[in-house]
């Protein structure tokens, strides 16, 4: 199914990038779960206030009454959507469009290993790297919670919460991979793996920001994770996260079809 000997290499590739966004992470959730607290949450209230419009944009909403309802308004708004979303972007051109780049794709190709096995094996390398990032973050929080807030977090909450930010990161991450796929030079494959979520993360803000760009949210992936709305049991929410995960099979799919028909000149 996969190349073990080249999935373990990409694994070792993505060793030292997950440490580095693991250590950004942890700092920023340490943090964040560090704030609840009623006084600290009074003066997020009143920069709140002060500038509405720049809190909205990066997702920061105020009343949250509970834990989970802090964590998703500072942490799931802007710090869980875009650390993941860059290493996403990182490793998406580094699976495919930089061995072509390179010239190292003729030697993958010269041992006896069919196009889609090498395709196959870096999607899983890919997502696995997106899955150990995210589920570290989940023990990261379940353990800071418990220890700073014993019995706090409701953990079944939070797990479905993760869950759909991995569908989303996983569509981010098929997007990269495919961009990746197409493209034969590196700053092509930058330019749209990287272009395409960033565009949809700024229309996001824009929407979040005012009424008047609210319309935008029609035009962003962003929009189909709505951890609020998990946390509630909206059933569009829960729609959401589904259509996310669906569509990052299709999208990788996609990226397999396209790097088997691609002229590799060799």
């Amino acid at each position: 199914m996969i190349n073990l000997t080249l999935y373990k290499r990409e694994m070792k590739n993505s060793l030292k990038m997950l440490i580095i966004f693991a250590a950004i992470i942890s700092m920023y959730v340490a943090i964040i779960i560090s704030m609840y607290d009623p006084d600290m949450m009074a003066s997020l209230e009143k920069f709140n206030e002060a500038m509405p419009e720049l809190m909205d944009a990066v997702g920061m909403k105020s009343g949250a009454t509970t834990l989970i309802g802090f964590m998703i308004s500072y942490l799931y708004g802007f710090i869980l959507l875009v650390f993941p979303m860059i290493f996403c972007i990182l490793r998406g051109n580094g699976v495919i469009a930089k061995y072509v780049d390179k010239g190292s794709m003729v030697i993958l190709l010269a041992a006896p290993i069919k196009r889609s096995k090498v395709a196959l094996t870096q999607i899983f390398a890919m997502v696995s790297g997106i899955v150990i990032l995210i589920s570290y973050t989940t023990v990261l929080e379940i353990v800071i919670s418990n220890a700073s807030f014993s019995k706090e977090l409701v953990v079944s909450q939070l797990l479905k919460v993760n869950i759909a930010l991995l569908s989303l990161h996983l569509f981010i991450g098929s997007i990269c991979y495919l961009s990746s796929c197409i493209f034969s030079e590196m700053k092509y494959s930058i330019a749209f793996g990287a272009g395409i979520p960033a565009l949809m993360f700024i229309l996001q803000m824009l929407a979040n920001a005012g009424e008047k760009a609210k319309v935008l949210k029609y035009f962003t992936f962003f929009t189909l994770y709505d951890a609020n709305g998990i946390v509630e049991g909206n059933n569009s929410a829960i729609v959401g996260a589904v259509v996310l995960a669906i569509g990052a099979v299709f999208v990788y799919l996609f990226g397999i079809f396209i790097f088997n028909k691609k002229d590799l000149h060799i």
